[in-house]
Parts: structure tokens; C-alpha cells; sequence
């Protein structure tokens, strides 16, 4: 199995251990002529008083020798994402989902956590061997 296979599957189990329903594998949206695939569009069902949270997903693994590299292809496809679902779907917030590996060793140091503060990247942390979500940064 693809590394991007492997580690797109492990997200969708550790979202659905999370009570979340898969509802698009890929979520596709359509702007301004323009065809997106976001990796996976989730829903859960909140308290009534919150109504449904909806979310979309990239999954990035960081496997190149170059995790700045990675970073970049990574920020450059999150951020017209963003802007997709703003101009298509205002109702799911965009989620990057990196490996505890990938966050421990990059996403700690000072100007990634500048860079992901000033674009406003909400990250999900899994552990790709248990198959769990460790952290969600809103």
C-alpha cells in the first residue's frame, strides 16, 4: 500500500474513532471553473444546541527529505483550499492532518509555528501506528 494510501486510511479510522462520519473520501468542490479534491469532508453531530460541525481534511505525510519542501506544497494547497470551501462551503473548517512524527520534528520549531500562526493552519496530530487523533489545533 502507498504511503499516502496507508496514512489517508489511518486518518479516516482515527476520525471515525472519534465519533466522526465520513461524508466525502475525497470532498470535491467546483469554483470559478476550478476542480478541487480535499482528502476527506467529515460531519459529527454535536449537542442540539450546537447543531452539526463540519469538517475537511488534508492529509499530508512529510516523507520527502525535505519536510520545509513538504511544507510549502503543503501550505500552498491549504490555503486555496481554504478559499474554496469560503467561496463553496462556509460550513466546514479545513483541518491539515501531519503525522505526531512530522509535528514533533518541524511543526515545533519557531518559524513553523509563526508561519502556522499567521495563516491560521488548524491541524489534526495523529499517531499513524495507533491509529488515533493526539491532537486537534483549532
Amino acid at each position: 500500500m502507498a504511503a499516502k494510501d496507508k496514512f489517508h486510511a489511518v486518518v479516516r479510522i482515527a476520525l471515525e474513532k472519534e465519533q466522526w462520519k465520513i461524508t466525502d473520501d475525497p470532498l470535491r468542490l467546483e469554483v470559478g471553473g476550478t476542480k478541487f479534491e480535499i482528502d476527506l469532508g467529515a460531519e459529527q453531530l454535536l449537542a442540539a444546541e450546537r447543531g452539526e460541525e463540519k469538517i475537511a481534511v488534508e492529509i499530508k505525510t512529510f516523507l520527502s527529505d525535505s519536510p520545509l519542501t513538504d511544507y510549502h506544497a503543503a501550505l500552498g494547497q491549504f490555503l486555496n483550499y481554504r478559499l474554496a470551501l469560503e467561496i463553496s462551503d462556509q460550513t466546514r473548517i479545513l483541518y491539515l492532518a501531519v503525522p505526531i512524527g512530522v509535528y514533533e520534528a518541524f511543526f515545533k520549531r519557531e518559524f513553523a509555528q509563526i508561519s502556522v500562526e499567521r495563516y491560521q493552519i488548524k491541524q489534526i496530530i495523529y499517531d499513524p501506528i495507533q491509529e488515533v487523533i493526539v491532537q486537534w489545533i483549532p
